[in-house]
């Protein structure tokens, strides 16, 4: 166990690498995810990519970590990237290259554990998700070092990935979302305004500039969006007294924090900032916006990936349909 918590309620974090013994004691207050990102980094400080990717034969699964993490520091979102592999280090040191698929079922089976959560419910420690995102960094090393000829073949499609249910039917009304801001700070305010007025992610809102923003509409860089598409994205009366607010100065870990604290005041724990794009799509579906549009409004790259919410058309067409037959039936 490489992180637990002490009778003080203090975070500590042991490593233990080449018979010896690395431990921190993190102050009082630190949260878990503070003291995920302190054993990422350790580990980071501790994965070396030369040490080992030139033994032959069958290197081990730490070094296929250090090549991926060469690689992404080339990446778009190198931070996060690394720190998906990072993830993977206490699994990485117990494995060589070619026992990829155990490496890979030992993750699995860790990581999905069972754990008591704050409020006392059992919860996988990580979404299958996440572990999907981890394992992918451990595939693209191993796939790197099979085209470098460090391993006899890519040891990476041994590797197969969870499935994963990321369909959500959490959607907020206005009022709902009036409730959650009224507990917020005007910065967290205008990001959650504009993720609902806009349907842009959270990542596209937090890269928002004052050179971005033209008279009638919001032109986002297709460097700045996830599927690196330009996106347009009209200006309309109510978003607009928020725009004064951007560039945002609040960092997305405040925001974070501020929607943790506002959706918990709000008695509404279970929703989360996304829920706001996909609460923009189901408010303008219920206005009668067609797929179609609501796709471009979303900046989706095709409109398949806006099937998702034609289920609620079909319910509002049920809707109008029990009208009518309604007045059939009263005659």
């Amino acid at each position: 166990m490489s992180i637990w918590e002490d009778a003080k309620g203090r975070k500590h974090i042991g490593l233990m690498v080449g018979g010896e013994r690395i431990h921190r004691i993190l102050p009082q207050g630190a949260t878990a995810g503070d003291a995920k990102r302190l054993e990422a980094e350790l580990r980071g400080a501790l994965i070396k990519a030369p040490r080992s990717v030139n033994i032959p034969g069958d290197p081990s699964m730490s070094s296929m970590l250090g090549i991926y993490l060469e690689h992404a520091k080339g990446l778009r979102s190198a931070t996060t990237s690394a720190h998906h592999a990072l993830r993977l280090g206490p699994w990485a040191e117990k494995y060589k290259a070619s026992q990829a698929r155990e490496f890979a079922a030992h993750v699995i089976k860790d990581m999905g554990a069972l754990q008591k959560g704050p409020d006392g419910k059992l919860k996988p420690a990580y979404a299958p998700a996440t572990i999907n995102r981890s394992l992918a960094t451990a595939k693209k090393g191993l796939a790197l070092a099979w085209e470098s000829n460090l391993i006899p073949e890519n040891y990476g499609l041994r590797i197969k990935s969870l499935s994963v249910n990321n369909k959500r039917e959490v959607f907020l009304s206005v009022d709902q979302v009036r409730q959650i801001t009224q507990h917020c700070t005007e910065q967290a305010q205008a990001a959650i305004w504009a993720a609902l007025l806009t349907g842009a992610r959270r990542g596209e809102i937090f890269q928002i500039r004052a050179e971005h923003i033209k008279e009638n509409e919001i032109i986002v860089p297709a460097s700045h969006t996830k599927t690196l598409r330009s996106r347009v994205i009209p200006i309309i009366p109510a978003l607009r007294p928020w725009l004064v607010h951007f560039p945002l100065t609040m960092t997305i870990d405040g925001v974070k924090s501020s929607w943790r604290r506002a959706r918990v005041k709000a008695d509404m724990e279970h929703v989360n900032f996304h829920d706001l794009r996909h609460s923009c799509a189901s408010i303008l579906i219920a206005l009668g916006v067609d797929l179609y549009t609501v796709s471009k409004i979303l900046g989706h790259s095709n409109t398949q990936t806006t099937q998702r919410y034609a289920h609620l058309q079909v319910e509002q067409q049920r809707e109008a349909l029990n009208k009518l037959g309604m007045l059939v039936t009263a005659g």
